[in-house]
């Protein structure tokens, strides 16, 4: 990586000498650099909504860069060892949908784990290719699905030797890995693609000591959310492709979807985040690492929390663990990691990243000090005094797994009807359902409905997670 050229940000440069030449604009947005909405502008600062243009030739255009963004994805795939990166405006979402429309079409098959987001299943729904679910082991205790074992993946390969590619979640949202490096080699000798949604792992290409990233184990494509633990603005986001990939056609494929109006806010951020990470960034995730390892022995010195990190490690389905992710159990206390949740908002001003049936999640990144740490275990060494219950009165958190019936296409577009929830048992599923975050559909499209996945829905909404669908 060519430090020198890493220390630019092309479209923030542009952005500002743009800004020193005081254009007079006849164009949109509307607000016409905030003067038409000075609330606004109140609310998100001159600077910021000076900056919130549209494309124009010196600014270039998303939809076909060629020069300041198309330098700043340059540089950007150089930073994350990639043959081309794409700045997405669409979350990481718009990526993978990317990813995966680029692979498939109607009737492909496309080998994943059942546990990935809901934007896999998505873009299935839009191109009609089928799953072919390895279902991940699961942690019985933890209520998690773990990582894809090779063996596993070895045999849908064998089973559907038609298969286009092979998609992995890693890390998980928790912070499992799979050994994703034998992964890619197993699909690739048998002509697949390999697809990672790495949604959770954009400090793998800058730490130290970490799980392997998805272009280092020879991906061949990798949707990388940059405003998770890469610093830029909500919403943005990369998709990497790798030598193999023709990253023309991925082009034609992200304009059928993403905006024709990009927010120069969300790409500049990506800009500048890049340049951050590729200067900055072995130093910033190695005190991540530390801080998340701190907080862990800390939690653990509690008593009745497990916060879980490389003691899980089997070489199995749990290859590798990244230590950045603070992943803690909760229910020894007799209380579900929602209910966690909710007490460290509402009762400590504390805004943690998920909680689910059994465990709660802190995201530990760039921005966080070591006084935030110090007051997260004080919360929790205080939730445990107060308000702790008798684990036994508490259900299985066990993950489970569902009956695929018809693929996601045809279900979501199938006649349907709405029934009460109680009253679906043996039904077949028709959109999705699911507790966001992590955004992991408990039931998709084409699934049967159970009277165990049932309960597990009603628990769950009694106990306060957020559900969607």
């Amino acid at each position: 990586m060519n430090r020198n050229k890493q220390m630019h940000a092309p479209v923030y440069e542009a952005l500002e000498r743009l800004k020193r030449r005081r254009v007079v604009p006849f164009d949109v947005p509307g607000h016409k650099r905030g003067r038409g909405n000075p609330e606004l502008v109140e609310l998100l600062g001159e600077k910021c909504v000076s900056l919130d243009v549209n494309s124009m030739k010196p600014l270039d255009n998303l939809c076909h860069p060629v020069s300041v963004i198309k330098e700043a994805e340059e540089l950007a795939a150089e930073a994350f060892r990639a043959a081309h990166a794409f700045f997405m405006v669409g979350g990481t979402t718009s990526s993978v949908q990317s990813m995966v429309l680029s692979c498939c079409k109607a009737g492909d098959k496309i080998i994943l784990p059942r546990n990935v987001h809901k934007s896999v299943i998505n873009a299935l729904v839009l191109c009609g290719a089928i799953p072919v679910y390895v279902n991940p082991e699961v942690d019985n205790k933890l209520g998690i699905s773990l990582g894809m074992q090779v063996a596993e993946v070895e045999k849908a390969i064998k089973e559907n030797p038609e298969a286009v590619a092979v998609l992995v979640n890693n890390p998980t949202y928790y912070g499992i890995c799979s050994d994703l490096r034998t992964i890619v080699q197993v699909a690739h000798a048998h002509k697949m693609l390999v697809l990672v949604d790495e949604a959770h792992g954009t400090h793998l290409y800058f730490g130290e000591n970490l799980p392997v990233c998805a272009m280092d184990a020879g991906a061949d494509m990798a949707s990388v959310s940059m405003h998770k633990s890469g610093g830029s603005l909500t919403q943005s986001s990369l998709l990497l492709t790798g030598k193999n990939v023709n990253w023309e056609y991925v082009s034609q494929i992200i304009n059928l979807t993403q905006t024709t109006s990009a927010s120069y806010l969300l790409i500049s951020s990506l800009d500048i985040s890049r340049r951050n990470l590729a200067l900055r960034g072995k130093e910033s995730f190695e005190k991540v690492s530390r801080m998340a390892e701190y907080a862990r022995e800390e939690i653990n010195s509690i008593g009745g929390f497990y916060a879980y990190g490389k003691d899980m490690i089997n070489g199995g389905s749990i290859y590798d663990f990244d230590v950045t992710k603070l992943s803690v159990y909760t229910r020894d206390i007799g209380l579900a990691g929602i209910e966690v949740y909710d007490l460290l908002r509402d009762e400590y001003d504390i805004q943690i990243e998920l909680g689910d049936i059994a465990n709660i999640l802190a995201y530990i990144s760039i921005g966080d000090r070591i006084q935030d740490i110090e007051r997260l275990v004080g919360a929790l060494a205080d939730i445990k005094r107060l308000y702790a219950k008798n684990p036994e009165q508490m259900p299985n958190a066990e993950y489970i797994k569902p009956t695929v019936c018809v693929s996601p296409q045809t279900a979501f577009y199938g006649e349907k009807k709405s029934v009460p929830i109680r009253e679906t048992e043996g039904m077949i599923f028709s959109e999705f359902v699911m507790c966001y975050p992590p955004g992991i559909p408990i039931l998709a499209p084409g699934e049967m409905i159970t009277r165990e996945i049932i309960d597990y829905i009603i628990y769950a909404k009694e106990k306060g997670c957020s559900m969607q669908g």
